[in-house]
C-alpha cells in the first residue's frame, strides 16, 4: 500500500540540495563582493584625478589612456554587486558607470557643417606615422607615393628611414625636409613640398623638430610631436615635454600652426587636454573620430588608445581625414586634408 514516505524523503532531499545551493551561494556572495570592491577601487582613482583635470603618478596617467574600456570591468562589478546583494557597492559601480560615460564625451569642438564648402587661401594633406624604429619605412614610402601628402611627419625615423628619405625619386617629391634626432626612436622626419623656413625644435629625448611652411604664399608653422611615453620611468618627462609642446602652441599668436605625431596622450590625459586649452584644435575629434585608437595595432580598432593626432589652430580646418595601417609598425598612419581659411 503507497504510504507517501517516498515523496517526503524526496522532499527533505530536494530541500537538503537547496541548502545546500544556498550555503554555496552564501559562501560565495563575500567573495564576489570583495573583487567587485576592489575592481571599482582600481576604477574610481583614475576617475578621479580625470575628475580633477590631473593625470597623477604611476599607474594612473596609464590607466587613463584605456579609459573607455572602464565601461566593460564596472558593468561586471555592477553584475558583482547585484548577485552579493551588497546594495552601496552596486550604487558606487553605477556611479562608476555614470563617470565613465560623462569622460566619453569627445572634447573639444566638431568641424563646421560646412567646412567642405567654406572657401581656403590654400588646401593641403598631412600625414603623421610613428615608423617604429623605422621598421615601417618600406610601407611608409609606398603609402606616401600613394596618398601623396604635401606635408609628411614621421617619428621613430632611424638609419634605414633617413637613408630611404634621401632616395632620389622622394628627395624631388619633397625637396624640402629635416631630418634629426641621429636615429632609432629619437630620429624624426618633417618633409614638404612647401619652403620650409625658420627650423626650430621643441626639446626632448626624442627629436620634435619645427619649421614655418610657405604654402601658396601663406605662412604656415609646423610642429613634429614626440614626446616621452609615460612609461614608470619617464612619467616625469612625459610631463615635461608635453608642456613644452604646449608652450609653443601658446606662443604661436596669430601664425597658423599644425601640430602632428605620437603624442603618447589621449583626449584622457590632462597634460595633451592642456595644449587643447590654447585653442588647438583636435582634427579627428572634428571629424568625428575621437575615440579611434592608433595603438597598438594588434588590437585596433576595436581596442586601444587614441595617441596619434594632428592638431590645428584656428584658421586650419580639417575637410576630412583617415587612418592608415603601415606593415612593421604598432602605430595607425593619420592622414588629414587641410584647409587654411
Amino acid at each position: 500500500m503507497y504510504t507517501g514516505a517516498g515523496t517526503r524523503r524526496d522532499r527533505e532531499a530536494a530541500d537538503e540540495v537547496g541548502l545546500g545551493r544556498a550555503r554555496r551561494r552564501g559562501r560565495r556572495r563575500p567573495v564576489v563582493a570583495a573583487l567587485s570592491v576592489l575592481t571599482l577601487l582600481v576604477l574610481s582613482v583614475p576617475l578621479a584625478f580625470r575628475a580633477g583635470d590631473e593625470d597623477g603618478p604611476t599607474p594612473v596617467p596609464q590607466l587613463l589612456a584605456f579609459l573607455p574600456w572602464f565601461l566593460a570591468p564596472a558593468w561586471l562589478a555592477a553584475l558583482g554587486a547585484a548577485f552579493a546583494r551588497r546594495w552601496l557597492v552596486l550604487l558606487w559601480a553605477l556611479a562608476v558607470l555614470a563617470g565613465t560615460g560623462w569622460f566619453l564625451r569627445p572634447y573639444g569642438p566638431p568641424a563646421p557643417g560646412d567646412a567642405a564648402g567654406r572657401p581656403a587661401k590654400a588646401q593641403f594633406r598631412v600625414l603623421t606615422a610613428n615608423l617604429k624604429y623605422g621598421a615601417a619605412t618600406s610601407d611608409l614610402v609606398a603609402t606616401v607615393r600613394r596618398e601623396r601628402p604635401q606635408i609628411v611627419a614621421l617619428q621613430e625615423c632611424d638609419a634605414r628611414c633617413a637613408a630611404a628619405l634621401r632616395d632620389p625619386v622622394l628627395r624631388e617629391e619633397y625637396p624640402y625636409r629635416i631630418i634629426t634626432g641621429g636615429g632609432g626612436a629619437r630620429g624624426s622626419a618633417l618633409l614638404s613640398i612647401y619652403p620650409l623656413h625658420n627650423r626650430s625644435e621643441v626639446r626632448g629625448r626624442l627629436s620634435m623638430p619645427g619649421a614655418v611652411a610657405n604654402v601658396h604664399g601663406e605662412r604656415v608653422a609646423l610642429q613634429v610631436a614626440h614626446p616621452m611615453p609615460p612609461m614608470p620611468d619617464s612619467t616625469g618627462a612625459w610631463r615635461v615635454e608635453l608642456d613644452r609642446l604646449r608652450a609653443a602652441a601658446d606662443a604661436r599668436g596669430k601664425l597658423p600652426t599644425l601640430m602632428a605625431g605620437d603624442f603618447n596622450s589621449s583626449q584622457d590625459h590632462a597634460a595633451f587636454r592642456a595644449i587643447l586649452k590654447t585653442g588647438m584644435r583636435d582634427a579627428a575629434r572634428m571629424l568625428g573620430n575621437s575615440r579611434t585608437p592608433t595603438w597598438p595595432t594588434r588590437t585596433t580598432p576595436l581596442l586601444g588608445a587614441q595617441i596619434d593626432h594632428v592638431l590645428l589652430s584656428e584658421t586650419l580646418l580639417p575637410v576630412d581625414g583617415k587612418f592608415l595601417d603601415l606593415r612593421g609598425t604598432d602605430h595607425r598612419a593619420l592622414l588629414v586634408n587641410v584647409k587654411l581659411l
